[in-house]
């Protein structure tokens, strides 16, 4: 849209509709907060790097404790897939 050259970059919407529901019925602006992006983009080494936001810093940022196991459960789900990515 631009028209510039930039690397090879890509932002992948993942969040999980189960675990969204979950944290939108206990905190209705949490939407606001949901860590649903991952970035995947070619290093300056060529390598690619995936990277995502830990859920549970994003959404501590509430302060409503009923969102905690929703964060955990994302934490867990992205570190299992950066994990195999990594293999």
């Amino acid at each position: 849209k631009l028209d510039k050259s930039f690397r090879k970059y890509m932002i992948l919407g993942s969040c999980n509709p189960s675990l969204a529901y979950q944290a939108l019925t206990s905190e209705t602006e949490i939407g606001l907060f949901l860590p649903c992006n991952v970035l995947v983009y070619e290093g300056d080494d060529g390598k690619t790097v995936v990277s995502a936001q830990d859920p549970i810093v994003a959404l501590g940022i509430v302060g409503n404790e009923a969102v905690t196991p929703v964060a955990k459960e994302a934490k867990e789900r992205l570190e299992r897939v950066i994990a195999a990515l990594s293999s």
